[in-house]
């Protein structure tokens, strides 16, 4: 039993590799930018809406409630990064219903590489909201003695958001795989319903999870330093 997409490979030459892992990765990417495009073509402000539009303002609101719930109070600036997270990460975990499939998510070079994104998503919006050397005093605080404390606290939070997905999802895999080969005519439908579950939650974590990391950078930027209070006799 393979543990993990990577081990599926297309084409190799030298250090290029195509493998399973790649593969789904395009794949649910061209999916959801296909989607898009088709479900916000005939967007209406009517009270008359479509389906898929309602099913589309649905997931905006619930994810811009999410974000200003975690403390950011504009939340169109952050939703096409963490909504874009959210909805990579459930669609490849919710596929592991269809059959034959393994989801990108049970490779860890595809956790870490939306860990690292997370990593690099921090500083970006920390930046953007209070200036470099405004983000640059947040590692600072509350003394310059906490500097290497807070770097590695940067670091060790991503690999913690890699491991935590990798984990989940191949571990759910391998019990899934090993149920339907005591009995496969019973687990399907049970096992089907759980790993919707199951994939729904991760992404939810996440994503919640990387707002989490976001807003904590924004309000540490924007810490102001108490004014030093001048006493005389």
């Amino acid at each position: 039993m393979e543990l993990s997409p990577d081990q599926t490979i297309f084409w190799q030459n030298g250090f290029v590799t195509i493998n399973l892992t790649l593969v789904t990765t395009w794949g649910i990417m061209l999916f959801l930018i296909i989607s898009a495009a088709l479900l916000t073509q005939n967007l209406k402000t009517d009270i008359h809406i479509s389906r898929w539009q309602c099913f589309l303002e649905m997931i905006v609101t619930g994810i811009n409630g999410q974000i200003e719930e975690v403390g950011l109070k504009n939340p169109s600036a952050y939703i096409g990064f963490i909504g874009t997270l959210f909805l990579f990460i459930g669609v490849a975990n919710i596929g592991i219903i269809l059959p034959g499939y393994t989801p990108p998510t049970a490779s860890l070079s595809t956790t870490t590489a939306l860990a690292i994104c997370v990593l690099l998503a921090v500083p970006f919006y920390g930046i953007g909201k209070s200036g470099f050397l405004g983000y640059l005093k947040s590692y600072l605080q509350p003394t310059w003695i906490m500097l290497p404390f807070n770097i590695i606290s940067e670091v060790s939070r991503t690999l913690a958001l890699a491991i935590r997905l990798f984990g989940n999802i191949m571990s759910g895999g391998m019990i899934i795989a090993i149920l339907l080969s005591i009995a496969p005519f019973i687990f399907p439908v049970v096992m089907n319903a759980l790993g919707l579950l199951t994939g729904t939650v991760q992404a939810y974590i996440f994503s919640i999870l990387a707002t989490v990391y976001i807003a904590a950078a924004i309000k540490n930027s924007n810490k102001k330093e108490p004014k030093k209070v001048k006493i005389t006799t």
